[in-house]
Parts: C-alpha cells; structure tokens; sequence
C-alpha cells in the first residue's frame, strides 16, 4: 500500500499543528509492513543540506512553492497532484481545506483521496477575499468528491454535517503523548527566566490565537510576580504580526522567544506555571494537549472546540474580555492544579488522545479505500 500525503509543509521541526500531526501519525503508519508512506514538503521549509530523503521511515519529495500565504499550498499541492501520477500511490491523502481545491483532479486522474478537514479556516480574520472564496471551494470539493472525510473535532462533523448533509464523516482527533518533564535549564536562562515564575503559550502569530488579547490582560495586571512567554512567531510577517511584537516589546516583562520545537520547547512547557491559550477559533489546538500532557494548570477561552476537551469550568474564560481573563491568569497561577485534577487529565489523554490509537484509526481507513 502506497500513501501519498499533500497539504502538509512537511516535517520535522516545523511550526503548526497540521505538521504536527501528519509526523506524529505517518511515522507510526510508516511501520507497518507493506506500507509506505510518502509525504510532499514544501522546498521554501527546508534549506538543501535539511532536505532528508527519509525520516522514521517516512519518505519525503520536495516540490517548489513560492513564500506567499495566499499562493503557497495551492501552487504546492497542484504540482503534487500532477507529481503523484508519476508515483502511482493507492491513495491521496490532503491535509486542509485549500490543498483540498485541487480533490476533483486527483479524482479525474484516477486516486482515492482521503481529505483531513482541521477546520473552516475561511472563519479565520486572516483570510479575505478570493482567499476566503477559494477554501470555501476546497472544503465543498473535499466533501463532494474525497472518498472519506477525517475531522479532528466533533465541532468540525456537526458543522459539515448540518452544512453539507454529509453523514459518513469520520472524527479522529489530534493527539498527544506523556512526555518526560525536562530537565535541562539552557532556555530558561537564555531568556532570564525562573522555573514556575513565568506564564506561557505556544502558537502562531495570527488574529484568531488572540495574543493580542493576552498581552492586554497582562497589561491590566499590577506589579505581576511573573513574566509572560511567548513561543512562536508569524509565517509570513504581516501587519498584524508586527502589531503584536511592538505590543510585546513595549510591556515589561513579555518574552517572545521566537518558534521553537523539540527540547528548547519541552524546557519551556516543564517549567510554566501556568499556560494560557485565549483563542477565538481552533480546529483541536495541540498545543492544549501538550500542556496538559506536561501537567500544567491551563487556562483557555471558552470557544466550542476549548469545550470539548473536558476541563474543570473554572478553566475557562469568555473569548476576548480581557478583564476577565487578567484576574482567572492571577486566580489560576496561584492555585496551580492538584494531583487528582492532573491525574484525571492524564487519564483523559491516555483514552481519547493518544497517537498510536489515532494512527491506528487512520490506517484502517486506508486499508479499507484498498480493500475496496
């Protein structure tokens, strides 16, 4: 069985939740026997002497895709339709709703595709115009055409189902693992920080993560006892993401440590004191799982796709009230998380959030495009 995965920029060591989880379930797939798996990476990700030919057993081609948030995944993924031809695959597996435009070609051309929708993302401020027109087109193609339809959310399925009359779309949520608390201290002190002396969080540099609403919150804070990390940073640099590095720049004591990945990131999760995530819209934000899965106290938003992730209700805050947000962030600091609650969410991650279980899943849909 031969896989063939587009939509992705490819990985390893590569900022976004998609990424994410394209490595963290085509790596487990790529061990089955008679499997393999092939990802299409963006060259414009990796510089020549990054580009590998294989990683766990994943092999990757790279095709060229111009730095453009508007052009990037279209260009990329119809160049990868066309390149698949010559790769013979059994399936086509997109990831997203605007690689997904190019679904009715993969279909013309003879493949089963299986279509991952993460999320309406013509919801998110960031697109406007054609852009927002042509992922409204990718999603009515990918739920017209694809063979099978995989969600990560039970939000997404309501929401395609009501949208589109759709019944045999399929959830398979994003995942996690237990990770081992680190104990390296090289971040912590490059950035002059103090274990448990610092609030954080990890994402994008886009309007719809709500930093902006984080920093203000900050802001309104007197005389805080702890700092606020930021981990991450813009794709392509835009107005809104130059906004939000002058805000941080101009309030004392917010650390924007640019993207990270791998054991720098570990070091920040295993020593917070407190991860907050203040999102307007998220398809199943990896970044929560990951905090809780580091034992964190968390604090988030109190959006539909927060809500399915089963946290204490004092965990969450309404979306954009900064005021609000500024008294749970000292409210919640102090209190921290007690084992039981810990232990609970840990159990809750092990059940419904675990990769090799989610992977599992993936594989038997291939297997069963195949079989048929």
């Amino acid at each position: 069985m031969k896989i063939f995965v587009l939509g992705t920029r490819g990985f390893p060591n590569v900022q976004g939740g998609v990424e994410k989880r394209v490595e963290e379930i085509a790596t487990r797939i790529a061990n089955n026997e008679n499997c393999e798996i092939i990802v299409l990476a963006r060259k414009n990700y990796f510089p020549l002497a990054k580009r590998l030919k294989e990683y766990k057993k994943v092999k990757f081609y790279y095709l060229f895709a111009p730095r453009n948030k508007y052009l990037e995944a279209v260009i990329h993924t119809f160049l990868g339709v066309i390149f698949a031809k010559f790769l013979n695959p059994d399936i086509l597996h997109f990831q997203a709703i605007g690689p997904s435009l190019f679904v009715p070609l993969a279909k013309v051309l003879g493949f089963k595709v299986v279509v991952t929708h993460h999320g309406p993302d013509y919801l998110r401020e960031k697109w406007k115009g054609l852009s927002k027109t042509i992922l409204k087109l990718g999603e009515f193609f990918a739920i017209k055409s694809a063979d099978k339809i995989i969600v990560v959310s039970q939000y997404i399925k309501s929401f395609l189902e009501k949208k589109y009359g759709r019944k045999d779309i399929i959830v398979i949520p994003n995942g996690i693992e237990i990770p081992k608390i680190s104990q390296n201290t090289e971040v912590i002190k490059k950035f002059v920080l103090q274990p448990k002396k610092y609030i954080f969080t990890a994402c994008r540099f886009v309007p719809e993560k709500g930093l902006h609403n984080l920093i203000s919150a900050y802001r309104k804070i007197k005389n805080p006892e702890f700092k606020l990390v930021i981990a991450g940073d813009a794709d392509h640099e835009t107005k809104y993401s130059r906004y939000l590095k002058k805000l941080a720049n101009e309030t004392h004591c917010v650390v924007l440590t640019g993207v990270l990945t791998g054991e720098p990131l570990a070091e920040l999760y295993s020593n917070a004191g407190l991860f907050v995530l203040p999102s307007y819209y998220e398809g199943l934000p990896i970044a929560l799982l990951e905090a809780l899965s580091y034992g964190l106290p968390v604090l988030v938003s109190d959006i539909s796709q927060h809500r399915e992730i089963p946290l204490s209700e004092f965990r969450y805050f309404k979306v954009g009230d900064t005021n609000e947000l500024a008294k749970k962030i000292v409210a919640l600091y102090n209190l921290g998380i007690s084992d039981e609650e810990k232990q609970k969410y840990f159990e809750l991650l092990k059940e419904h959030y675990n990769w090799d279980k989610i992977a599992k899943s993936v594989f038997e849909i291939y297997k069963s495009l195949v079989t048929k």
